[in-house]
């Protein structure tokens, strides 16, 4: 028996496509920023993101690409744009021969906390400057809410984002 297709309503068409536009006017705006203001393409902050928030800021180039779902060719692209500038730099996985970490270097971490106070001020005034704390709230449901029925990766992101006032 075939199932019924069913089609969006008018209220749900009218909220997809304002989340579809929103979210890349969004990643457009603050990869925009970023670049401008630290040279980092978006992609490439949130890699030095994680980094920064890994165990000895040193992650297996495999999971990297899982968390920022990347495959593995674009990781080593970026990982390649990220050594040329000092940021990461690539060890030899002791276990297993043919696996690779990336892991964040001083100065990877300097540049990261240098782009943390102006992105965050974008996303800021992008994002949490319009919404009431109750629209936070509902933000923060919906998104949770939607997780279960996708494919989050294996390896979860721990947290808040770089700390810059050390």
């Amino acid at each position: 028996m075939a199932r019924k297709r069913r089609w969006l309503d008018a209220e749900e068409q009218c909220a997809w496509r304002a989340y579809l536009l929103a979210t890349q006017l969004l990643w457009e705006d603050l990869d925009r920023q970023l670049q401008r203001d630290s040279g980092l393409a978006h992609s490439h902050y949130g890699i030095l993101v994680a980094l920064s928030e890994a165990p000895d800021r040193s992650m297996r180039m495999s999971d990297l690409a899982a968390l920022q779902r990347f495959s593995q060719s674009r990781l080593t692209h970026a990982i390649a744009r990220l050594e040329k500038d000092g940021y990461v730099e690539r060890r030899k996985c002791a276990e297993d021969r043919r696996g690779q970490f990336a892991v964040l270097t001083d100065k990877g971490m300097a540049a990261l906390r240098a782009a943390a106070p102006g992105h965050v001020a974008e996303v800021r005034a992008k994002v949490f400057d319009h919404l009431s704390p109750e629209q936070v709230r509902a933000m923060a449901d919906v998104f949770g809410a939607l997780m279960p029925g996708l494919d989050p990766p294996a390896v979860a992101c721990r947290g808040h984002g770089v700390a810059v006032d050390e």
